[in-house]
């Protein structure tokens, strides 16, 4: 017998504005830059990375660019990234 696996794929889960604020946050509280620029980029897929693009004004190329693995993008680039799937950034004071 012969069981299959399917691969995980968070981006499949990531339909609604409120779960991906979820998963940001889960991402951000973790404070590793790798893993929130990981998730940024699986709700990028979720969105659409052509979407993205257009609604950042960054190319295509140069978002993939921004979203790959070990990547350092500049606060900008990220900053419009966020803007482009509807998020925004909102501080607090630690305690």
């Amino acid at each position: 017998m012969s069981d299959k696996l399917q691969k995980f794929d968070v981006s499949d889960y990531l339909s609604d504005e409120e779960s991906i604020a979820e998963y940001l946050n889960a991402a951000m509280e973790e404070g590793d830059q790798a893993l929130l620029m990981a998730a940024i980029a699986d709700v990028a897929r979720a969105t659409g990375m052509q979407a993205i693009a257009q609604q950042s004004g960054l190319g295509r190329e140069s978002l993939y660019k921004a979203l790959a693995p070990g990547a350092k993008p500049r606060f900008e680039t990220v900053f419009k990234i966020l803007q482009a799937l509807g998020v925004r950034l909102t501080m607090n004071a630690q305690h």
